[in-house]
Order: C-alpha cells, then structure tokens, then sequence
C-alpha cells in the first residue's frame, strides 16, 4: 500500500507544481518595447502589449516579426521556466511508468 500512498503524494506534488506554473509570468519584448509579450508557465499567453509610438504601420511586415521574434522567445523562455520547476518531480514519474 506504500506505493500507492506514494503515487497519491506525487499527484499531488504534480498539481501543485502545474497550479505554480499558471502564476510563473515571463515577460519578452521585441523591437526595443515595440512589442511586449507576456506568457505563464503553463505556455499561455497572458498579454500581448504594443506600443503605436514605435510601429510603422507602412511597415507590417516588421511588426508581424516582431510578433513572431516575442512569441517564439517568450515561449522558449516559458518552457525553460517550466522545466526548472518539474525538474524535482520528474524522476518520481519514472516510478509511475511515464
């Protein structure tokens, strides 16, 4: 029955990691503030902030990149974030089969 009461802990650890992970917040930006990209640790996206003052509308396509640049790294930010603090509970998972 210990193993059992161990998976339950696990689980349990595991929601609580996921629960702090919807709190853990990074923030990108892209073309010097022109583009402002917040994500959570659950990789949702929380805000996307732009600056008119620093977009030039004649210019989408620079706008569309700097979108893309604050996504991919606010993303990549996010899932090193993430990682960090699973990083404990995954060699309990092993046990688990997973």
């Amino acid at each position: 029955m210990a193993g059992m009461k161990d998976q339950m802990a696990l689980v349990m650890k595991l929601k609580k990691a996921q629960k702090e992970l919807s709190k853990e917040v990074v923030e990108v930006e892209a073309g010097d503030g022109a583009v402002v990209v917040q994500i959570n640790g659950e990789l949702k996206i929380v805000s996307v902030k732009l600056d008119p003052e620093l977009i030039d509308l004649d210019n989408v396509a620079e706008l569309e990149g700097w979108i893309k640049a604050a996504m991919r790294d606010g993303l990549k930010e996010a899932q090193e974030v993430a990682a960090e603090k699973m990083k404990p509970l995954m060699g309990g998972l092993s046990g688990l089969g997973m």
